[in-house]
């Protein structure tokens, strides 16, 4: 969390950290109780990220890219399917039944976003904003990591203001809990 550089650089920086989980993830056997401890650990990166993206990143879409409002759109539309698959996925065991198949959804989930938002996204917004702007937005991206929840919440607000106002309160409540239990302790 919080890598350097402007806001594609931070991003994609963000993306493989998440690639590299899920394969930590598939590597392991069925039912491995390991795999519980990295599915905290990505839904914890996923959730500070997406958060991120939204407060940040989908507005300057919006207001820079030609055909921006459809493509922020999209990508919520992505962060709500697998904001729900994380918080169907909290809590469960990793011997439950469900646990694979809902890591498998949310592995190809998360995979196909981030190459639409890698080989679509990203780019239009480079040629859209200027560098000094991608790196103010790299800024911004890294703060809010730094208070963004840790766990899911489907039903809280995804576009500014309210989610600007409302994420670091949650946020803080999420790692108050994740220091009393012990969750994602290795991110």
């Amino acid at each position: 969390m919080g890598h350097g550089g402007n806001v594609v650089q931070e991003l994609t920086t963000d993306h493989r950290e998440v690639e590299q989980l899920f394969g930590r993830i598939e590597a392991l056997p069925p039912g491995s109780p390991e795999r519980r401890e990295l599915a905290d650990e990505v839904t914890i990166e996923l959730v500070r990220h997406s958060v991120a993206e939204e407060a940040y990143l989908y507005p300057a879409v919006r207001k820079h890219v030609d055909g921006g409002e459809a493509l922020a759109d999209k990508e919520l539309e992505d962060h709500a399917q697998a904001e729900q698959i994380m918080k169907d996925l909290e809590g469960l065991p990793a011997d439950d039944p469900r646990f694979d198949t809902l890591m498998a959804r949310l592995v190809s989930e998360i995979r196909s976003h981030l190459t639409d938002e890698e080989g679509n996204l990203f780019p239009k917004l480079e040629a859209a904003c200027s560098a000094e702007a991608l790196m103010d937005l790299g800024d911004k991206v890294r703060r809010a990591k730094k208070t963004a929840p840790t766990r899911p919440h489907p039903s809280a607000p995804d576009t500014p203001p309210a989610n600007k106002l409302l994420a670091p309160g949650a946020g803080l409540v999420d790692r108050l809990r994740d220091a009393l239990s012990g969750r994602g302790k290795g991110s």
